[in-house]
């Protein structure tokens, strides 16, 4: 049975399938990725070998350097693609089950930040856990879109 994944970026206005088994999810440290994710580093899903389109809209484009595209969402900005010789990779927390494409390897090490191991050692809060000091929270509605495919998007509301 082919595996099938969805996902897509967090306005809707680009989304995508996959179908067929994904095996090389990674993280990367690279200072490239840091800044095209804003973040500590990239989690980015290979779709080599995979029968992958995009079902609603397209990312936009950046080159990031003389090999790499760097796919995201024109309307919203979530980072969609890393695109390469070898190949494309998708952001992993851009499929609908993220928890479905866990990391195997970690790339670009060199540039990994010293603390990010120590992570783990950080006291944890879920998001109501802050409510005194960001009392909004307990009213907070997403519009973002859901981790599904919709026929259209935004929603028809009643």
């Amino acid at each position: 049975m082919t595996e099938t994944h969805t996902g897509g970026c967090q306005c809707g206005a680009v989304r995508f399938r996959v179908h067929g088994t994904l095996k090389d999810s990674s993280i990367c440290h690279c200072r490239m990725c840091q800044k095209a994710f804003g973040s500590y580093f990239a989690p980015l899903v290979s779709v080599r070998g995979t029968d992958f389109e995009w079902t609603r809209g397209a990312p936009k484009k950046f080159r990031s350097s003389n090999f790499v595209l760097r796919g995201f969402c024109g309307d919203c900005g979530t980072p969609l693609t890393y695109e390469a010789p070898d190949g494309m990779a998708i952001a992993a927390g851009a499929f609908d089950d993220p928890a479905a494409v866990p990391p195997t390897v970690q790339y670009g090490v060199e540039a990994k930040l010293g603390f990010f191991d120590h992570l783990h050692e950080l006291p944890e809060l879920s998001t109501l856990d802050d409510l005194d000091n960001a009392p909004f929270l307990e009213e907070i509605v997403s519009f973002q879109h859901p981790d599904h495919d919709t026929d259209t998007w935004p929603e028809d509301k009643p």
